[in-house]
């Protein structure tokens, strides 16, 4: 069994590159049926990984792009992500969050061929989404699983399924003796805090209670010594970090220009010149329309626009 070296420089599997290789690589399906199993709370023999694109219907439509999406064994469809940057939101609420989650989860669901297909012959969608920050404070559990329930909690449907793991509430896990967690409290244990030099004796721990944990932890240990895919890592963290300056300029922007004209809406007008601009910028640098707007909070017609 393969151990993570105390001091060894460990790539974050919360980064959603690094999170899709461990679950699509070609000699570790395990790890991807582990994972489905332990965040569906459910057992998954195989899982099939098929393109993640969807077709785009029309001009007006976005393309859409999915993590590791796939088919399992019983002909249901998932797709699974890993969330490790802040969508910014308006109000702290986390709409952003939950509408382009609902939003990505209901047309997954609708792209299956329904052409001679009776309605109740339809697979059953999840959306599984790993969240390396908080999204609803108040829920004390770190997973929310959600159906189609009635306000009294009664399951009108399991057609759609979403299912949130938060990696910022691994408190009380990590109290528990490794031999007394549950399967996703290991994995969620494992890519929260694997490349942590601190917590590196827990998860070599968890690593040994788990056989698909320790061959994703094998891939992991291979990856990370891999110059490019390290290149690779450094070069997306630099964009990230610029594109967070770029916004905060275009705030800073926005703020002096409204003030300059001295008027009530001078200042959220000013902002908006300012998200233009960022917006014209990481257009050209081919980020998605889908991207752009969750980015700067543009409507998506005006990015389009753009």
């Amino acid at each position: 069994m393969i151990y993570l070296p105390p001091n060894a420089d460990i790539l974050p599997p919360v980064d959603d590159h690094i999170f899709k290789i461990l679950l699509t690589h070609p000699e570790a399906k395990p790890v991807l049926t582990s994972v489905l199993s332990a965040a569906m709370d459910r057992r998954v023999v195989d899982a099939v990984v098929r393109n993640n694109e969807l077709p785009v219907g029309s001009n007006e439509e976005k393309a859409e792009r999915f993590d590791v999406n796939c088919v399992l064994d019983d002909g249901d469809q998932a797709d699974v992500e890993m969330h490790a940057s802040h969508i910014e939101e308006p109000d702290g609420r986390h709409q952003n969050f939950n509408n382009k989650y609902i939003y990505y989860l209901t047309d997954l669901h609708a792209s299956q061929k329904s052409k001679g297909v009776k309605y109740y012959d339809l697979v059953r969608t999840y959306q599984i989404t790993f969240c390396n920050y908080t999204i609803y404070p108040n829920w004390k559990d770190f997973i929310t699983r959600a159906s189609l329930r009635r306000a009294n909690g009664e399951e009108i449907s399991d057609q759609i399924n979403f299912i949130i793991i938060e990696l910022s509430k691994l408190t009380k896990a990590l109290k528990k003796p490794p031999d007394q967690l549950t399967a996703l409290e290991m994995w969620s244990i494992f890519f929260r805090f694997a490349q942590d030099p601190k917590r590196r004796d827990m998860v070599n721990k968890v690593i040994a209670q788990k056989e698909e944990i320790a061959m994703a932890s094998a891939l992991l240990l291979e990856v990370s010594q891999d110059e490019r895919e390290r290149a690779q890592f450094r070069s997306r963290r630099m964009y990230e970090t610029d594109l967070q300056s770029n916004l905060l300029t275009a705030e800073a922007r926005g703020i002096t220009i409204g003030e300059a004209r001295g008027i009530t809406i001078g200042e959220a007008r000013g902002i908006t010149i300012g998200l233009y601009e960022v917006a014209r910028n990481m257009k050209k640098r081919g980020m998605s329309l889908t991207e752009i707007a969750a980015l700067t909070n543009l409507p998506l017609k005006e990015v389009e626009k753009i």
